[in-house]
């Protein structure tokens, strides 16, 4: 398949490319590393009628703990960036990021792809948006009237639906705080498909016991989820079985070819209990 006819435009700093956006309107999509885009388009899912390729705009490329404690990271550093970050640039208590990585597509989609773009692509089980949703995010935003900061928990709508304008770009992603007990994993038919289910813990703990945490699942609604009820028995002192069962009678997963509603609830009774053992051995 090839793409539907469309304009390229190479921007050359973020204000003439949100300039550019604010004039093309919803004409427009935004292009970095087009891991996601240009298959869309590809296959016509996406028809858009210009392109404005940022992927030249090297200030939107860094990593690193900045004086405010929290892990900055530019919108276009790459997941293979992250992924071979020392431990030194990356932070401690950060490392649940770097381990995450290794679950996305293949090296050559890591090396190229962004971690802006997963975010703005809004994939329900895209680990970037898990992630982002479970250690409570913050993503700023660039437009022609200046920056902007939207929480996770405020920007993503839906499927491929997020809280951005138009006119506005992502220029980077906080994290805000370290979490060195938390920890992601998945399951996919074969290594570097697209995850069914998806499911990230942050566990709080006194060094022995856990005091309580967050539970976050991806691949059961239009966008990554908490699971207060889950939450809910951590914080008793319940067990991870007890949570993981928690999780899964909380949510009322899709059934489609990749599996039914059930086989997702058994998913998640797994992967909640696994990723509470792999976080509390951290």
């Amino acid at each position: 398949m090839k793409p539907a006819p469309f304009r390229y435009h190479r921007a050359r700093d973020v204000e003439g490319a949100t300039a550019l956006l604010a004039e093309l309107a919803d004409e427009a999509k935004v292009i970095a590393g087009g891991q996601s885009l240009v298959a869309m388009m590809n296959f016509r899912l996406a028809r858009p009628g210009h392109l404005v390729d940022i992927a030249g705009l090297r200030e939107l490329d860094h990593l690193g703990v900045e004086s405010d404690g929290g892990l900055h990271i530019g919108a276009l550093t790459t997941h293979h960036t992250v992924e071979t970050a020392p431990a030194d640039r990356l932070g401690a208590g950060f490392g649940v990021i770097r381990d995450a990585m290794r679950w996305i597509g293949h090296l050559p989609i890591r090396t190229r792809g962004t971690v802006g773009g997963s975010i703005a692509h809004a994939d329900s089980t895209a680990e970037w948006c898990l992630l982002a949703v479970l250690l409570d995010a913050e993503f700023v935003a660039h437009s022609p009237r200046g920056r902007r900061r939207i929480p996770a928990g405020e920007f993503f709508f839906g499927y491929y639906t997020t809280a951005l304008d138009p006119d506005e770009i992502l220029v980077e992603i906080v994290f805000p705080r370290p979490a060195p007990h938390a920890a992601l994993t998945e399951f996919a038919e074969r290594r570097g498909d697209f995850a069914i289910v998806s499911a990230a813990v942050d566990l709080a703990t006194d060094g022995q016991d856990v005091l309580g945490g967050r539970v976050a699942l991806g691949g059961v609604a239009a966008m990554p989820v908490r699971v207060p009820e889950a939450e809910a028995v951590l914080a008793a002192g319940g067990s991870f079985r007890d949570c993981a069962e928690a999780a899964a009678s909380a949510v009322d997963p899709p059934s489609d070819a990749n599996g039914s509603g059930d086989y997702r609830k058994h998913l998640i009774r797994n992967l909640i209990e696994r990723a509470c053992e792999e976080a509390m051995s951290r």
